[in-house]
């Protein structure tokens, strides 16, 4: 089995990060999106969408994160994707909230935009408009996770599912502009226990590089 993945993806941080938690034994073939490697012919044999993550089985090929997260999860009868209907249907809406509205605002609006040339706008007035946008709707999507968080140690409940994995990867894109979460303790409180989980330190060696690296970027440029 073989998972192509970039070490400082959104998306692949939180697969790599169930690989370690469940002792799932895989190749993992680094693609650097940063040298467009995803944008080969190569690749894009594998994945036309050229996007990471992509797991391989044999000749079973399978994209997207969350579809990767719950196969690997039911492949390992792991109970972080529960079996029982109403259970799952819980982490199933979990992941679906981050992957929509959440990660559309907090992720491409409020931070990509701001590192990523591709997703602002030269125009000065249009970027400023995009980002007092992403603010407010992204304050508010926080509000809501910290709302759901308050009686609750994880996203769905005492445990920490595989909605916990990939929210808490797209929570973390915050560190890239040093995002504030204070307002939000209960969010605080749960990315606190994400970030002191073995599978998160055993994935972000790579990922916590970036983040010095953009912050000493963020400081000279002050």
């Amino acid at each position: 089995m073989k998972l192509y993945y970039d070490p400082i993806s959104t998306t692949s941080r939180p697969v790599v990060m169930f690989l370690h938690e469940a002792k799932i034994k895989a190749d993992l073939v680094p693609v650097s999106l940063f040298q467009d490697e995803h944008k080969t012919a190569e690749y894009a044999a594998i994945n036309p969408n050229q996007a990471v993550p992509v797991l391989q089985d044999g000749a079973f090929t399978l994209t997207e994160s969350s579809a990767i997260l719950k196969h690997l999860a039911d492949m390992a009868g792991d109970p972080s994707y529960p079996t029982d209907p109403l259970a799952r249907a819980r982490v199933n809406q979990a992941m679906d909230w981050f992957n929509t509205g959440f990660y559309r605002d907090f992720g491409y609006g409020l931070v990509y935009s701001r590192i990523l040339p591709e997703y602002g706008f030269a125009n000065p007035m249009t970027q400023a408009d995009l980002l007092r946008r992403a603010q407010e709707r992204s304050e508010r999507w926080l509000a809501v996770l910290d709302a759901g968080l308050a009686d609750q140690s994880f996203l769905c409940g005492d445990a920490p599912t595989i909605a916990d994995l990939m929210g808490a990867s797209y929570v973390s894109i915050g560190d890239w502009i040093g995002f504030d979460l204070s307002p939000w303790p209960n969010v605080g409180r749960w990315m606190s226990a994400m970030r002191e989980r073995p599978c998160w330190t055993e994935t972000h060696e790579a990922w916590n590089g970036l983040v010095n690296m953009l912050r000493d970027q963020q400081r000279q440029s002050a």
